[in-house]
């Protein structure tokens, strides 16, 4: 779990950027706008989301918009800790988040271009059929979740705390990733099931052909929000190049959405519910 986590307690925030440097022209309203190729600030061991190999979905989508805009793509790798955002786009040295949770406050966020969120994940051969916290069989179950984040104010307000397993809430991917720990945890019956991000769960399912399935979770009143549309961001003084991104994400939005649905990214429609794979 990382930083792109904690901002929503779970967002997802890889910096993506088009080069301000000596060739950048100044547009009309005063923005620096690179003319040679899109610099990526992205965090080098966070899959699904990126790595150094280019392995991430936001890498992939990263490649797509470099090509629709004619120029290279190139990376600027920073860890996605504390200060990630003011030593980035705050720094000058990126122009486009990739993956912000849509009306985050630190930027000015494009068009959403996916909706998901948390998940209970779960053996296939468990017997378990997930249809809310207040089913009495969960009371017996040991369910993983990571500390700090939206599922386990669930837990507690259903009672489920006892039996609970907590992983630690693991800021910088260099030291590893609980995330991944508690599905093999799953895989081996070591929990019974675990409440994970989306995006993190559907992509080990996937990527390792685990036998696994997933559902989605749903916010209740009065209790955190699970559910979150993720957007790109911009610097909050420069609207031209916002809507240069709107453009380029309406225009490829269907295959945006096949990178991600490649990835194992569980989607959900406006309403909440969420779409066949």
């Amino acid at each position: 779990m990382t930083m792109r986590h904690t901002r929503f307690i779970g967002s997802a925030a890889v910096l993506l950027a088009l080069a301000a440097g000596p060739a950048a022209a100044q547009a009309p309203t005063g923005e620096l706008v690179a003319r040679t190729q899109l610099r990526v600030c992205a965090d080098p061991a966070d899959l699904p989301f990126s790595d150094q190999k280019l392995e991430g979905f936001e890498n992939k989508i990263a490649a797509l918009m470099g090509q629709e805009l004619s120029v290279p793509v190139t990376y600027a790798w920073f860890p996605q800790v504390v200060g990630f955002v003011r030593n980035t786009l705050g720094a000058g040295r990126c122009d486009l988040i990739m993956g912000t949770v849509a009306g985050d406050e630190l930027v000015q966020t494009t068009s959403p271009y996916y909706f998901t969120g948390y998940t209970i994940v779960f053996r296939k051969d468990s017997g378990l059929a997930f249809n809310g916290f207040d089913d009495p069989k969960l009371r017996n179950l040991h369910i993983g979740v990571v500390s700090g984040t939206p599922p386990s104010d669930l837990l507690v307000r259903h009672g489920l705390m006892a039996n609970a397993r907590p992983y630690q809430l693991q800021i910088d991917t260099r030291l590893g990733t609980q995330t991944h720990q508690m599905v093999l945890d799953i895989v081996d019956k070591k929990i019974d099931a675990g409440l994970l991000w989306g995006p993190i769960a559907g992509y080990y399912i996937r990527h390792d052909n685990l036998p696994l399935t997933l559902v989605m979770l749903h916010s209740e009143p009065q209790s955190p929000r699970l559910e979150y549309h993720i957007a790109m961001g911009v610097r909050h003084n420069e609207p031209d190049w916002r809507r240069r991104v709107n453009a380029i994400i309406q225009k490829r939005r269907n295959d945006i959405t096949a990178i991600l649905r490649d990835y194992g990214v569980p989607l959900l429609d406006e309403q909440g519910n969420p779409l066949a794979p």
